[in-house]
């Protein structure tokens, strides 16, 4: 935890000169883009795997016509496809399983006021929108904080819902119903609501670490567009 917070505040150090009382929120979102980074080898492996199993899909639904009665064989047909592939039903949870220790690091390092009374504007990093509301209101100086990370949220999230409307309208069944892949089916169905879901996040966490979420939010959606450009079924390019 120590070492966490020696290294927003390093980053908050270089960044003063430029952002001033704001430095250390600016230090949080260069630290997110720095965890992205890390973590976007994963995410190029989940949206290789979703691409594969696309690519599977007519194969999948031949194993789904040859094993129409016997549910169990079908099972292990599809498994076996699976592992011959190299593909995981469960790949493209690995990105928000890795972010997962950052999120929580920044939600204990500011819950706690390890990092003393630093702010994003007039909001503290510690504090929580019922704060901002308890002083000034929704449309006071800490509440404007808010209200412009709910629009950035919100923008995300009906961009990410369109996309990913379209990129599953645009998915064969064969690539998410059936044995082995009705988790992946569930999953990306929900996903599209997700977006809306982090305004929720951001409305309950110490600004610190919502601003961590607004910010890896952001990227998912604008790392999507890059990997997925084209449709679900687009080629990444190395």
């Amino acid at each position: 935890m120590s070492a966490a917070a020696s290294l927003v505040e390093e980053l908050a150090g270089l960044l003063q000169p430029v952002f001033h009382g704001s430095a250390t929120a600016a230090a949080i979102v260069l630290l997110t883009v720095l965890v992205r980074l890390a973590v976007h080898p994963l995410s190029r492996a989940a949206a290789r795997g979703q691409q594969a199993r696309v690519r599977l899909a007519p194969r999948i639904a031949e194993l789904r016509k040859r094993h129409a009665r016997d549910p169990e064989r079908l099972r292990r047909a599809v498994l076996e496809l699976h592992t011959e592939e190299k593909v995981s039903p469960l790949a493209g949870c690995l990105p928000s399983l890795a972010q997962a220790p950052a999120f929580l690091l920044m939600f204990h390092l500011f819950s706690g006021g390890r990092l003393g009374d630093h702010t994003l504007l007039a909001a503290p990093l510690g504090g929580r929108w019922t704060d901002a509301l308890a002083h000034g209101g929704l449309f006071g100086p800490a509440g404007l904080v808010y209200l412009a990370l709910f629009a950035i949220v919100a923008a995300v999230g009906t961009y990410t819902y369109r996309r990913g409307r379209r990129d599953l309208a645009a998915m064969p069944a064969a690539a998410v119903e059936g044995p082995g892949g009705a988790a992946v089916g569930g999953l990306t169905k929900v996903m599209p609501l997700l977006g809306y879901a982090t305004l929720i996040t951001v409305a309950v966490v110490p600004l610190a670490a919502a601003l961590y979420v607004v910010t890896s939010t952001a990227w998912t959606a604008a790392e999507r567009a890059c990997l997925y450009r084209g449709g679900a079924a687009a080629p990444v390019t190395a």
